[in-house]
């Protein structure tokens, strides 16, 4: 186990420099069997984190680049008529595949965007009424630009809420620009990076994840970040029992990427700002990451965290 994701996390490493924690963050959405929204300017390496997580694993890769003239049917596919058959056949779309770069997703209209909300939620898609499932593991990677808005479409709260977590990449040190340049300099290192792992692996990570140790006061201590969240100040709308529900994934998740079998208050803390900001809409910052992160930051300092010995006995 440690060593698949020492592997993947070592891997991403060859390419990406400084970005150790967004690595994890990554990972821990992958094997809590959810998805991931990546935001940040452009340039800070968004897609580049993405093919490297994809090359890292030997499954198969798709990526839309999503623009407004972008249909439903580009996402997921289409009948046609095929004339030498004489009968409707199905053109699959790039969404069946493993691991899916949706690369700018907030520059598709509302109605493509929505296409993708089957497939997140359920691992699924429906055409002209028939139900095709897409092959475990699906994880969706999307990427959106927080700065410039002209000829974008904001993601829907329905549509927020299906990414498990929203995460940032860090900016380097003057090191590690660097290093960055130095590493760029003569070579593409993406283009040389090879599988680690399988996707079958990946399967058995994820059940592994959901069987890490949870202590009853941990739940308790979820379930108290949630409830307060709905009467805390500047909040509108609080988190939803869905949002506990990825708290408690991504927990399972981030405590196994350590090297645990158990999770700890720390495990929480650490992914509760990327877990549960996109789920709250604040008032007089609505739409403002920076404001969702602060409310959070002060939700986690006002509920009283247990204290246990939070190994199973």
């Amino acid at each position: 186990m440690e060593t698949v994701l020492s592997a993947i996390k070592e891997n991403i490493g060859k390419v990406l420099i400084g970005q150790e924690r967004t690595a994890e963050l990554l990972l821990t959405a992958l094997l809590s069997g959810g998805h991931a929204l990546v935001e940040d300017v452009p340039g800070m390496g968004k897609t580049v984190l993405a093919r490297s997580l994809a090359k890292s694993v030997g499954a198969s890769f798709g990526r839309i680049q999503f623009t407004p003239d972008l249909l439903p049917s580009d996402v997921t596919g289409l009948n046609f008529f095929d004339q030498k058959k004489g009968e409707f056949v199905f053109s699959p779309g790039p969404v069946f595949c493993n691991i899916l770069l949706a690369d700018e997703i907030n520059r598709a209209t509302p109605r493509t965007q929505s296409s993708l909300l089957e497939c997140m939620a359920e691992g699924q898609v429906t055409i002209d009424g028939v139900t095709r499932g897409l092959e475990a593991p699906f994880f969706v990677i999307a990427t959106q630009n927080p700065v410039e808005t002209l000829g974008t479409y904001p993601l829907p709260e329905a549509q927020l809420d299906r990414f498990l977590l929203r995460i940032s990449m860090e900016p380097p040190t003057k090191a590690q620009e660097v290093a960055i340049l130095e590493r760029f300099r003569e070579q593409e290192p993406l283009e040389t990076l090879e599988p680690v792992c399988s996707g079958e692996e990946i399967l058995g990570l994820q059940r592994q994840a959901r069987k890490i140790y949870v202590n009853q006061a941990l739940l308790e201590y979820m379930a108290a970040i949630s409830q307060a969240s709905r009467g805390f100040r500047n909040v509108e709308l609080g988190i939803s029992p869905r949002g506990t529900l990825a708290l408690l994934r991504a927990s399972q998740a981030y405590a196994m990427i350590q090297g645990r079998d158990f999770v700890t208050p720390e495990d929480i803390k650490a992914v509760a700002v990327p877990v549960l900001s996109h789920r709250l809409t604040v008032s007089g910052g609505t739409g403002s990451v920076q404001a969702q992160k602060q409310a959070v930051e002060e939700l986690l300092h006002s509920v009283p965290v247990p204290t246990e010995e939070w190994a199973k006995e």
